[in-house]
């Protein structure tokens, strides 16, 4: 049983807009109700790679709108409403409701709605006698937004900081891990899975993993349960794993530069949400969707770019002999441009000819598409050296050092200001000891092009803190722990994972090398201290007899992730026998200026870094 979210999520997305009545085996509804759709911005994001705007006619909906836009009556229409459950969007719905703007209302929040606005919905309805066109309210626990089959965001901005801020309180720290908590039980709700969770100790990771147990075990004791998997199943149902970490864990992953295709164009031409926008080659910029529905992208994805170039080629020029094929059966000029004008020839020929025009076209298009987007990214990694960017920092993680004169004239190359400061982080992350002088000269490089080193000091301080707390005997140590749980709100062994955590040397991520300990189940001294919560089990049996192996999992990272750390988790679970199932989450998908961007906030937070140059934000 694989655990397709993407699936999971559309079916629960098209049922809502068949207004919550099952759909016939066809995937269709037996009779058309014609409806509009209201939804908010962050519902419109978490539809937006689910369901192409095309397809909206195909569920019956006519018009779609956003809820805080001005809209004109449609009386004889029921509308889906599909938003957060706030209290702006509260009032809007009584406001539509009471000023008859729609024949019934069917609405949907995106995770549960709260009794006290479910009582303000009721009394401003109650209020103007509008109560009656309410039709159902339900909670649809989608509150996340898959990006493919096996990839979600929780879409919750600027999580590092907020977890890592030196300055947040309890109550903060407290919002932001039941927010995250939240995220989760919706993506668990969709697949209708309870995990065995598990998670390093101490840190933000095990906030959010107790308070997740102890969400799932109130769940389970609720009438309406959502989970009844494996109910019917028998014994032979096997529960997933679920691992949660804190990007500290492994913060070198949030910065460096990689050379792969998925990462490159969201790291590069900032892909977001499925969707890219580039300079066309005719000038003008082109929109393009990245996709499933694009089968050179989920197939080549995961190539190093080169690599991706040759693909390209490869398709065209398998595409041309194709067309000169079908214009030869057809008896069209050996040389003629495929354009469908002169097909002649025996009928059988034509119908053929005919049949696979769709499908010629389709796949050119795929072709200029890819080509366009290379040709973009080429011009990128020429200008900026990313190609040597990204092999020396691999190599920089992998030997733990680079020479200085190396380090030095990459940071006085090319590259933009952002490139060179993450060049120099990874430096700081690679090295066990950076000896006094050569910081001095990777500092005095980074102000010479004018770069803004809030980040980079702010990482300083917090490898200075791990070194000083792994070297501190037991007397002093505390008094450092306490300084460090002041200043950080976190347990300081999260803060960063240091050396131990870096690439090994055939580039398994250290999250991947710990993923696969974790559905490995067998004793291992990298994952001896990690937690175990079974919300299905007792309080007091600590999980034990739940050790695995599993043959799927959930992993997610707090405080961001990205295509990289996605893609090494699913060669992993490819590379199994047989396949492992691997879904991979995080609050937010970053890419490294973005995360950088976060760290500096840090920095400034904790007064760091050189406040007299110009941001390059």
């Amino acid at each position: 049983m694989a655990l397709n979210l993407r699936q999971k999520q559309t079916s629960c997305i098209i049922r809502m807009l068949n207004l919550n009545q099952p759909l016939n085996s066809s995937g269709n509804s037996d009779e058309e109700v014609y409806k509009i759709l209201v939804y908010d911005k962050f519902c419109q994001n978490i539809l937006s790679p689910l369901i192409h705007v095309k397809e909206l006619r195909k569920y019956g909906v006519t018009l779609y709108f956003l809820i805080d836009k001005e809209r004109k009556p449609v009386p004889d229409v029921p509308a889906v409403y599909f938003v957060q459950s706030t209290p702006y969007n509260i009032q809007r719905i009584a406001a539509d409701a009471s000023a008859s703007l729609y024949e019934s209302f069917h609405l949907n929040f995106s995770s549960s709605i709260p009794r006290p606005l479910l009582e303000d919905l009721a009394s401003g309805t109650l209020k103007t006698d509008s109560i009656h066109r309410i039709s159902k309210v339900h909670d649809q626990y989608l509150e996340f937004i898959t990006l493919e089959d096996n990839m979600f965001s929780l879409a919750q901005k600027f999580c590092y900081v907020q977890l890592n801020d030196p300055s947040a309180g309890d109550r903060e720290i407290e919002e932001i891990v039941e927010k995250i908590v939240s995220g989760l039980f919706c993506v668990l709700a969709t697949l209708a899975v309870v995990p065995i969770i598990r998670c390093p100790r101490g840190g933000p990771a095990e906030m959010v993993a107790s308070a997740l147990d102890l969400r799932l075990r109130d769940h389970l004791l609720s009438k309406n349960n959502l989970f009844t998997e494996g109910g019917n199943l028998g014994s032979s149902f096997q529960r997933p794993i679920l691992c949660i970490f804190d990007r500290n864990f492994e913060l070198s992953v949030g910065i460096q530069h990689d050379f792969r295709y998925r990462p490159l164009v969201h790291d590069v031409l900032g892909l977001k949400l499925n969707r890219l926008t580039v300079q066309g080659e005719k000038g003008g910029p082109k929109s393009y969707e990245l996709d499933n529905s694009d089968p050179f992208w989920m197939g080549n994805g995961s190539l190093e770019f080169p690599e991706v170039a040759v693909e390209i080629e490869n398709q065209l020029n398998k595409y041309k002999k194709d067309v000169d094929e079908v214009n030869k059966r057809t008896g069209g000029k050996d040389e003629a441009d495929f354009d469908g004008q002169d097909l002649i020839g025996n009928t059988k020929h034509l119908m053929n000819a005919v049949n696979s025009l769709p499908e010629l076209t389709e796949r050119k298009q795929v072709i200029d598409k890819h080509t366009n987007i290379a040709t973009v990214l080429l011009g990128e990694i020429k200008e900026r050296s990313l190609d040597s960017y990204a092999k020396k920092e691999n190599d920089m993680l992998t030997k733990g050092s680079i020479d200085r004169n190396e380090l030095l004239i990459v940071l006085k190359g090319k590259g933009s200001k952002v490139d060179k400061l993450r060049f120099a982080i990874i430096y700081l992350l690679s090295a066990e000891t950076t000896p006094h002088s050569d910081l001095e000269a990777v500092e005095a490089a980074l102000r010479e092009s004018e770069v803004d080193t809030c980040a980079f000091q702010y990482v300083k301080k917090i490898k200075s803190l791990n070194v000083s707390l792994a070297s501190a005997n037991s007397a002093s140590r505390s008094n450092i722990v306490d300084w460090a749980e002041k200043l950080y709100g976190q347990s300081i062994g999260a803060v960063t994972a240091g050396v131990k955590n870096l690439l090994s040397s055939d580039r398994q991520l250290a999250l991947t090398r710990t993923v696969d300990a974790l559905m490995d189940g067998k004793p291992n001294p990298e994952i001896e201290s990690y937690l175990i919560f079974d919300p299905r089990a007792p309080k007091s049996s600590s999980g034990v007899g739940t050790k695995g192996p599993f043959k799927e999992a959930i992993v997610f990272m707090m405080g961001g992730g990205n295509y990289m750390e996605y893609g090494s988790l699913q060669e992993f679970a490819h590379r199994q026998q047989p396949a492992k199932h691997v879904i991979y989450g995080t609050t937010e998908v970053l890419t490294g200026a973005e995360f950088v961007e976060q760290l500096t906030v840090l920095g400034q937070k904790m007064g760091l870094g050189n406040s007299g140059v110009p941001s390059s934000h």
